[in-house]
C-alpha cells in the first residue's frame, strides 16, 4: 500500500469525531494497509484513520512487535491507573506524563467485520486508550493536568510545525481519572 502525510496539531479532521464503519470492503483493508506502512514509517506505536485524514473508526497499533488493528473500537476500563510518557505523531517530537487506565479490554472488529477483544496492560493498554482518543477528536495533551497541558501547548506553538493561533482544547467523552476540563 503506501505511507500517507500525518496530519499534525492544529489539523480539524483531528478534533473531529470519526464515524463508525459500516462497510467490511477492499477500501477498509487498504485504509487498514495505508495506516500499518505509515505508522511503521514514522515510527509510531499506533495511528488512527483521522491522523491520516480519514474520517472512520479504525486504528492500527505495534506494541512489543505485536501488530494489530481494531475497527469500531470500544473500551472496558480499568480503575487502576498508570503515569508515564506519552507522545503522539501528530504533536511530533513532545512528549509528556500522561495518566491512563492500566489494563484495557477492547472490543470491535477486525477489518473482515469479525469480532475482536484485545486485552492490554501497560504501554499496549495506553495505545489503545490514545487510539480510541483520536476516533473521539480528543489529543492526550487534552488529558494532562493544568501545568503540563499548559506546558505543552507553549511547545506546540514554539516547535516549527506548530499551528498558528490559539490551541484547541476539547472534553474527553471518556474518564479523564479527574484531570479533564
Amino acid at each position: 500500500m503506501s505511507v500517507k502525510p500525518i496530519r499534525l496539531f492544529g489539523d480539524p479532521i483531528l478534533r473531529t469525531e470519526a464515524a463508525p464503519v459500516v462497510d467490511f470492503d477492499k477500501e477498509l483493508r487498504t485504509l487498514v494497509a495505508d495506516l500499518t506502512d505509515t505508522m511503521r514509517s514514522a515510527p509510531g506505536s499506533g495511528l488512527a484513520a483521522p491522523q491520516i485524514g480519514v474520517g472512520l473508526r479504525v486504528f492500527t497499533y505495534i506494541v512489543e512487535d505485536e501488530l494489530g488493528h481494531l475497527v469500531n473500537p470500544d473500551l472496558d476500563l480499568s480503575e487502576e491507573e498508570q503515569f508515564g510518557p506519552e507522545g503522539c505523531l501528530s504533536i511530533p517530537d513532545l512528549t509528556f506524563d500522561c495518566r491512563r487506565a492500566l489494563h484495557v479490554v477492547a472490543k470491535g472488529m477486525n477489518m473482515y467485520g469479525e469480532p475482536v477483544v484485545i486485552e492490554g496492560s501497560d504501554l499496549l493498554a495506553r495505545a489503545l486508550q490514545h487510539e480510541t482518543d483520536h476516533l473521539d477528536g480528543v489529543l492526550f495533551v487534552d488529558r494532562l493536568d493544568r501545568e503540563a497541558r499548559r506546558e505543552a501547548m507553549r511547545a506546540i506553538r514554539e516547535a516549527d510545525w506548530g499551528a498558528a493561533g490559539p490551541p484547541t482544547v476539547k472534553v474527553s467523552p471518556h474518564d479523564t481519572f479527574g484531570l479533564g476540563l
